[in-house]
């Protein structure tokens, strides 16, 4: 696949950003430090992001899409939906470590509040008639289950977590 030349810089930063918070403390990273590390200035840094927490966002939209673009099918049952489920904790796994940074920054909030975006935009898309905090209910789950997960250093059987997950989705019903 061919990217245009902003998704590589993108890229560069939020790697860039990544870097550094393996060796310094978040709050001591500064935008001329990420763009001087990600090989850009800092005009060009502005011209994608407002600011760190931006990046990090932007690194969980990309993923995202990503993701979305791999599922190739609409779950029709529990079995279905326990495979997507696989499936996100499956991309979390391989992306353990940028998660495990932003553990160590106190930065969980960024992914819950992504978290809760994103399920909001989708129900109020897919199943505008749920109940409206249905979307909290799911981003909250899948947060804090990921999250212990990532405590325990993603140890846990993936399937076992993906059922578990759908099971209470199921018996809420």
């Amino acid at each position: 696949m061919d990217y245009a030349p902003e998704e590589y810089t993108r890229h560069y930063i939020v790697q860039a950003l990544f870097k550094l918070m393996s060796e310094y403390r978040y709050d001591k990273i500064s935008v001329t430090d990420i763009a001087r590390k990600a090989g850009v200035g800092r005009a060009t840094f502005y011209r994608y992001f407002k600011s760190k927490e931006d990046v990090i966002l932007f690194y969980f939209a990309h993923n995202t899409r990503l993701f979305v673009r791999g599922q190739h099918y609409m779950p029709r049952c529990k079995e279905d939906y326990v495979k997507v489920v696989t499936d996100v904790l499956t991309l979390f796994e391989k992306n353990k470590e940028p998660f495990k940074l932003l553990r160590k920054a106190r930065l969980e909030y960024i992914y819950l509040d992504y978290l809760n975006g994103a399920f909001a935009e989708a129900f109020e898309n897919e199943h505008p008639a749920e109940h409206p905090y249905a979307p909290y209910l799911y981003a909250g789950m899948l947060f804090n289950v990921s999250m212990a997960w990532l405590d325990g250093d993603c140890r846990s059987e993936i399937g076992d977590i993906a059922a578990m997950i759908v099971n209470a989705i199921y018996s809420a019903q």
